[in-house]
């Protein structure tokens, strides 16, 4: 494997210049240059990535940790960090932890030898905590809190008020009987939307059913029976998620129960799936793009003066609902 010395005998300078050549760090002559290039094109010689990030104390490297490829909204939150970091001259490494704690500790680990510049983490393991205010590298939270007194900052949305959103529109939609499928009650933002959904459910004298999701927002199994085991005559959902609210209606539809003139559905989230599908499924939008882009921009060097950025999700009505 060719050397940068290499390099610099076939061009004719020394390795310094060959060095300042790559980096850009100085002036050098138009006809050295070109020798250096040709004489890196000839040997095939690949720069040492890590060394030059130790050299420069910045990777150019931002690490995004999520816990679930499979769920939509992490797949369009990668998107918009990917997206933010290269218009940035930033490049991400990704890590999908199925929340695993110890794979999420690995991660963190991981980027930390790399050099990189921030994290930006989606987690509820409070033990994680220690190891990222350890790491020494900036750290984004998004979506999910552990913690009012780590040193990271927080990007997420309402969840109390996107829940208190839901849980009106079913009311303005007619529904009496409404069932909530809630997400795993030890994550912050699921905790928080069914919160939200729970209070205005109960200013308004309502009693409502619950489905607890198990391992994070997943989907399988029969849900129409679960729901029907708590609520006989439901004539509403708030799902979790949209991905749950598309199972939902396709386990309704299967069994002949029409969406919204027999139950009316509202999801969480809406992602892209929510708008491509008949009927198009309600839903309580986040601004997964402007998130995705805030952390990029906090990781890269913007400064803000709060520990959190809380964004307002919005009702987005469409075809589930009355």
């Amino acid at each position: 494997m060719a050397s940068i010395r290499d390099v610099a005998k076939i061009a004719g300078v020394s390795p310094a210049t060959v060095s300042r050549v790559m980096n850009g760090t100085a002036n050098v002559d138009a006809e050295k240059r070109q020798r250096v290039y040709d004489a890196i094109r000839k040997t095939g010689f690949v720069p040492n990535e890590v060394a030059r990030s130790l050299f420069k104390k910045s990777a150019k490297l931002i690490g995004l940790i999520i816990p679930s490829i499979t769920n939509p909204f992490f797949t369009e939150l990668a998107d918009a960090v990917e997206k933010a970091a290269d218009e940035s001259g930033f490049r991400v490494v990704y890590y999908n932890t199925d929340n695993n704690p110890e794979k999420e500790k690995n991660a963190v680990g991981m980027l930390k030898s790399m050099n990189a510049d921030g994290i930006i983490i989606t987690s509820n393991n409070e033990e994680l905590i220690d190891v990222i205010d350890k790491s020494g590298m900036s750290v984004v939270m998004i979506d999910r809190n552990m913690s009012s007194e780590s040193t990271y900052t927080l990007i997420t949305s309402d969840h109390y008020y996107g829940g208190r959103l839901a849980a009106q529109c079913l009311i303005d939609s007619g529904c009496k009987d409404i069932v909530c499928i809630r997400g795993e009650q030890s994550i912050s933002s699921a905790r928080e939307r069914f919160l939200g959904f729970s209070d205005v459910c109960t200013e308004k004298g309502l009693k409502i059913g619950c489905i607890d999701c198990e391992h994070d927002f997943t989907f399988e199994g029969d849900i129409v029976t679960a729901i029907m085991k708590v609520s006989p005559q439901a004539d509403g959902v708030f799902a979790c998620n949209d991905m749950m609210a598309l199972s939902l209606y396709k386990q309704l539809t299967q069994k002949e129960i029409k969406v919204p003139q027999d139950i009316s559905i509202v999801g969480f989230d809406n992602v892209m799936l929510s708008k491509l599908v008949t009927p198009e499924i309600t839903t309580i939008s986040q601004p997964i793009d402007k998130m995705g882009r805030m952390a990029v921009k906090l990781i890269t060097g913007e400064q803000i003066s709060q520990k959190a950025v809380v964004y307002k999700p919005e009702l987005i009505k469409r075809e589930t609902t009355k």
